[in-house]
């Protein structure tokens, strides 16, 4: 009983195709099957499974399934300050994020051998990448 794993996390994009390009040809992740839904979106996969979801405020009835995106805006959906991910190839990854000219800071983890990376993508969610050597 009880919770296992994070199935995915939601983000509305205030740029659809900016926000796919840069999950996408940025950060790796595939575009993959998404269930026909009455609204534009996009579910991109990590390992093969959906990790984030991408949609748009205002296309179609994604107020059905989530609920009016300004009135939950007004409410505040809570204090979610960063999604972290596991990655491997920590100098690799980092040389490709130079290379797209994506910005990041870079920390270093006492005690634990753990490098990270933290960006953000377009819409201004912080992602964390975590690198154990």
């Amino acid at each position: 009983m009880g919770l296992k794993h994070i199935e995915h996390y939601f983000v509305y994009a205030s740029d659809l195709e900016k926000s796919r390009s840069f999950y996408e040809g940025v950060l790796g992740f595939e575009v993959g099957y998404r269930p026909p839904f009455d609204f534009q979106g996009y579910w991109l996969y990590l390992g093969g499974s959906p990790c984030v979801h991408l949609g748009t405020a205002g296309s179609g009835s994604v107020a059905h399934y989530l609920g009016d995106h300004e009135s939950a805006s007004r409410e505040n959906t809570g204090a979610l300050d960063h999604v972290a991910f596991r990655g491997e190839g920590f100098e690799t990854y980092r040389a490709h994020l130079d290379a797209c000219g994506v910005q990041y800071r870079h920390r270093e983890v006492p005690d634990m051998k753990l490098q990270q990376l933290f960006v953000k993508d377009p819409d201004g969610l912080t992602l964390e990448f975590n690198f154990f050597s």
